[in-house]
């Protein structure tokens, strides 16, 4: 079934005896958000060991045993599967012909407009397809101020307005902010734009960001330097990998315009929202001539993959991050030379 964005809160919070649930769209961060909150909604908490299992990707075709499985605690039980892809499908499927009563979720980030899967779970009554989208306008707005006043802080007007121009790429990334600034103005305070612009200011700051648009437009030295620099201010790897996707998931809505909807680059880049600032469009029209939605979905996989690594205990995630980055920026060397021929 499709659920009207007014139903998605209070769905989320009870899915009641909804068996699957997919979470698609640009916004990764509110996909992982829906689902933990979904996971919490009918288990409690996200690592209940009797009642949470995480399913990895891989072996999706174990789905039905682990969603026929009971707890010996008692209660609803969930799987949570994430970074699925159409491969889940015939799985979902089979499971739907069971009467497992586990919650299965899957957290599809890359999932294509017109996925097997996302259509199957549409059209049926006991599931569900969610999409998850940056956000604008009246719906950012919103969440920055029951963000805020969540951490015990208004907002000012004008504050508010230069604050959706700065956040909204990524849910997680926008309420990690919103966070800091309360934490910033104090219990019982209110934002005003000095704290916002001292407290936010740029989300990836500056040499971050042209470390992404060095990338993306092929430029490998310039990447380097810039990613050098924004982890030598302190930037952390898996902050530079989720900004790195939040800048891919802008070109992939700008150019799914131009690939699906018939937008010339211009048009695309204008309707890009948070809106691209001006002294980039030049560069991120650019991208958008080399990066075709296809190949920015699998470079979207790879940096969440990069992300994921950098949180495991050992593993080298300064050189994770770079490696990542800098593979951007060589894909983007190779579609130019192949484009100049």
């Amino acid at each position: 079934m499709k659920l009207m964005p007014a139903q998605i809160a209070a769905f989320l919070r009870n899915p009641r005896d909804c068996r699957v649930v997919l979470l698609f769209g640009d916004d990764a961060g509110m996909i992982r958000d829906r689902a933990e909150t979904l996971v919490r909604a009918v288990a409690g908490s996200l690592d209940d060991p009797f009642l949470v299992t995480d399913l990895p990707r891989e072996e999706i075709k174990h789905l039905t045993n682990e969603a026929a499985g009971l707890s010996l605690m008692g209660g609803r039980r969930v799987v949570r599967v994430r970074d699925a892809t159409d491969a889940a499908t015939e799985p979902v499927l089979a499971l739907l012909k069971t009467k497992a009563e586990a919650l299965v979720v899957l957290e599809g980030p890359a999932m294509a407009s017109k996925s097997k899967l996302r259509t199957a779970l549409e059209a049926a009554p006991d599931c569900a397809a969610i999409g998850c989208y940056p956000e604008e306008g009246r719906a950012l707005e919103e969440t920055i101020r029951e963000t805020l006043r969540a951490n015990g802080a208004g907002i000012e007007p004008d504050a508010l307005t230069w604050l959706t121009q700065q956040l909204g790429a990524d849910r997680a990334s926008t309420r990690a902010e919103l966070e800091k600034l309360a934490l910033y103005v104090g219990p019982g305070n209110r934002v005003d734009l000095d704290a916002a612009m001292t407290c936010v200011g740029d989300l990836a700051g500056l040499s971050m960001d042209d470390a992404l648009y060095a990338a993306t437009t092929g430029d490998v030295a310039t990447a380097d330097r810039a990613l050098e620099a924004a982890i030598a201010e302190g930037a952390a790897p898996v902050q530079v990998l989720r900004a790195a996707l939040g800048h891919l998931q802008k070109l992939h809505r700008a150019r799914l315009a131009m690939e699906e909807g018939g937008m010339t680059a211009g048009d695309a880049v204008k309707g890009v929202r948070p809106p691209v600032f001006y002294q980039k469009v030049s560069a991120f029209t650019r991208s958008l001539s080399l990066w075709p939605a296809a190949t920015l979905t699998a470079a979207m996989a790879a940096l969440a993959e990069a992300e994921r690594g950098c949180k495991r205990t050992g593993w080298p995630d300064d050189a994770l991050c770079r490696n990542a980055v800098l593979t951007l920026a060589r894909r983007a060397v190779a579609a130019s030379r192949t484009a100049r021929r």
